[in-house]
Formats: C-alpha cells, sequence, structure tokens
C-alpha cells in the first residue's frame, strides 16, 4: 500500500443526491472526498510497522509515552512524523483544560453515560453501511459489539479523565492508538479490496463519525433521560473534545468550526446527506448492540429491571438520539407504550441533577467519582437507577442501586 492516500472520487460509499431528487450542497459537494481520504500520517506508520517490525512498534509506544524528546534514538520516519504532529499542541487549547478533564461528561453518572454515550455512539457508528460491513467482517455479530462496546467505554472514560489527554496519559496513548486502529483496517481491508473502485475504506469522514457519536448523540441520549447540559457546558464539551479530533487526526475544517450542539447537527446534516442509507448489515449490527447491552446490564450486579425492558428503554434511546427517521431505517422499533419508562426516567434524573449541581462543592465530588477507575464487579453499567451521583448520597443509595448500610 501507497502511505500518502489522497482524496479520490467518491465512490458507491457516498449516496447519488440527483438520482434520489436532492440537489447536492456546496458544503456537501466539497466534504464527499473526504469519505474515501485516508490518514497520510498514520497509514505511514502502519506500513513503517509493517516494514521494521518490533523495533518500529517499540519506538511508538516508548514515543507515545515519554514523548519524541525523551527517546534515546531517533525513531523511524513515519513514527517520529506522527509524534511530532500529535505532541504539537494546537495554539487555541487551554493547559488547564486538559488538566481538568472533560468536566462535563464527568458530571455524568457513570451508569447513564454508558447505558447511552457509549450505546448511542456505536450504533451511529454501525449507521454507515460501509463501515458497519468493515467493523463487521464475521458471521457472528454479538462478540464483535461486546469487544467493541468494552474497548469504546475503556477509551472514553481514560480520555475524559482529568490529566487523561496529557502526553503519555491513558487516554492520550488510546487516543492515537484508535487512530492507528482505523489505519490497521484500512491496510487489511486494501488486500481484498476492489482495486478497479477509487477511494478508500474507513476515512476522514467515518473518523468524523465516530467523533460526533461521542458528542451530539451522545448528548441527545442523555437528554432524552433528562440529563441536559447548559449553553455554556456545551462550549466547553466540544472545546475539549476538538483537542481528542486533534489527536485524531481528523481535519480542522470539519470540527473547529463546531463549537456547540448546533455547529455539531450543521456537521452531521452534512455528514447524513453524502451517507447511503444503513443497509441489512447496519441493521444487524445495531440489533446486536441493543441485545449485547441489554443482556449485559441485566445480568450485572445490583441491576433492577429485566432484560426485555431494558431492551425496551435502550431502542427508545437511540429513537430519541438518532431520531425515528433513522431508527426506522435501522430496525429499531418503538418501545410499547405501557413499558415506556422514559417520561419517569427523565423527570427522576432531572430533579437528580440538580441537586448534583447545585453547588460547586457537589459537582466536584460527583465528578470525582465519575473518575475514579471502576473495581471488580462495579462496571458503571452495573444498575439502571435513575438516579444522579450526589443524589444518590443524599438518598443513602449505593451506585449498586441498593440501599446504603
Amino acid at each position: 500500500m501507497t502511505a500518502n492516500h489522497t482524496p479520490h472520487t467518491p465512490t458507491e460509499r457516498v449516496i447519488d443526491l440527483e438520482a434520489v431528487g436532492r440537489r447536492p450542497s456546496v458544503e456537501a459537494d466539497r466534504m464527499a472526498p473526504l469519505l474515501t481520504a485516508g490518514d497520510p500520517l498514520a497509514d505511514a506508520v502502519i506500513a513503517e510497522l509493517d516494514l521494521h517490525g518490533p523495533k518500529a512498534r517499540q519506538a511508538l509506544d516508548a514515543g507515545l509515552r515519554k514523548g519524541l524528546a525523551g527517546l534515546d534514538e531517533r525513531p523511524p520516519d513515519a513514527v517520529a512524523a506522527l509524534l511530532k504532529h500529535v505532541e504539537t499542541t494546537p495554539s487555541w487549547v487551554d493547559p488547564l483544560m486538559l488538566h481538568r478533564g472533560d468536566v462535563v461528561s464527568l458530571s455524568i453518572p457513570p451508569m447513564w453515560f454508558s447505558l447511552c454515550a457509549i450505546t448511542s455512539a456505536l450504533a451511529h457508528t454501525y449507521a454507515s453501511p460501509a463501515t458497519a460491513r468493515l467493523l463487521m467482517r464475521t458471521d457472528r455479530p454479538t462478540p464483535t459489539v461486546s469487544r467493541r462496546l468494552s474497548e469504546d467505554g475503556v477509551w472514553v472514560r481514560q480520555t475524559i479523565r482529568p490529566g487523561g489527554l496529557l502526553r503519555g496519559e491513558p487516554g492520550y496513548v488510546a487516543t492515537v492508538e484508535a487512530r492507528l486502529r482505523h489505519a490497521r483496517l484500512r491496510a487489511t481491508a486494501l488486500t481484498d479490496w476492489d482495486s478497479g473502485v477509487p477511494g478508500l475504506p474507513i476515512g476522514r469522514l467515518d473518523m468524523a463519525r465516530t467523533w460526533l457519536g461521542f458528542t451530539l448523540i451522545a448528548h441527545r441520549s442523555l437528554a432524552a433521560v433528562g440529563i441536559d447540559i447548559t449553553s455554556e457546558e456545551e462550549r466547553h464539551l466540544y472545546r475539549y473534545w476538538s483537542y481528542v479530533a486533534h489527536l485524531l487526526g481528523l481535519d480542522e475544517i470539519l470540527c473547529k468550526p463546531v463549537v456547540d450542539h448546533a455547529g455539531a447537527r450543521h456537521l452531521q446534516d452534512l455528514l447524513e446527506a453524502i451517507t447511503p442509507a444503513p443497509d441489512d448489515t447496519s441493521r444487524t449490527a445495531t440489533a446486536a448492540v441493543i441485545g449485547t447491552q441489554a443482556h449485559a446490564t441485566s445480568h450485572a450486579p445490583g441491576a433492577v429491571l429485566s432484560e426485555d425492558a431494558l431492551r425496551d428503554l435502550i431502542q427508545g434511546l437511540l429513537r430519541r438520539s438518532l431520531g425515528n427517521s433513522a431508527a426506522d431505517r435501522l430496525g429499531i422499533p418503538e418501545a410499547p407504550a405501557v413499558t415506556d419508562l422514559m417520561p419517569l426516567i427523565s423527570t427522576l434524573n432531572r430533579q437528580a441533577r440538580y441537586w448534583q449541581t447545585f453547588s460547586p462543592a457537589l459537582a466536584q465530588a460527583a465528578r470525582l467519582e465519575a473518575a475514579e477507575e471502576p473495581g471488580p464487579g462495579s462496571e458503571p453499567v452495573a444498575a439502571v437507577l435513575p438516579l444522579g451521583v450526589a443524589f444518590q448520597r443524599r438518598t443513602g443509595v449505593r451506585r449498586s442501586g441498593t440501599p446504603a448500610a
């Protein structure tokens, strides 16, 4: 493979807007080639790792943890170029912001963050048929989805922790590794990619889809259960995740203008305008996400809802975060009215959020608890109880969902 991929003419991955009676906007037309554009820095590193083997891998690992200047020997050229890029902090980044972490996400009870944000983000990723086909190259979707839910959960917790994105810290390393995993998938897919088709699997817009999943889509899902954020919190959220975008190698023209949910919705609309509708692979993957999360949560310690009730709850969350039209295309059914827990959950969560952010001290206590590393048997999705962290403390309820002794 060649290391320096350039944008190509859009392939079948891009919807034919004129064929479906829509006039392509200038912005959408300019974005389309990014669907088939690779990540030159990351792609070159993958090629170098294949060429030089363990030595290059060791240099990369050491460089991510110690920094380029901390290496005893100069690493291979592509590794050095990637390290230089991720270590060059954009001028707009506030160092204090990185030390504090993603304070908005940390203010959300861990159980709800996992159940809403991570589930919705993964379903949003699979809504792209080309991405779903590449990530689900197996006839056993459930194990694949289970692994992705676990990996995404670990990555995002490391990313939002105070100091997690500082050079050499777990979130920083995990984010760059996520970028390289996409490059590896791209390189692997090219071995049987139709050479007569222009473009590449997993382009830059696929990474933008992932990024939107953990910002806009995640917070739509959280809002559905009564966990809303203020306009100021929106700005903090996108300022933090703009640095995540930098580490992931996203184009600044895509993410830098996005400073709030309104900007994210505009980017999402452009992305959806040029992305084909979900196919059977997307629907299979989404069903596996729902089933896997419902099963895992219902069997976790302290769970208070059945697997069927959780499945209905998750389907309702996805319909609200993705939109009814997109949910219909993904085959997500509507929850029966008699079992719809969303109104009750929303009311209770809004009350809990009020007390959780009632004072700076309570808000800080909630963030500290959310930032704690989960111990054995205390995965954040362990219980389904619509109460915030600080409200649980005030009412004598443990995170497990059982009354405190």
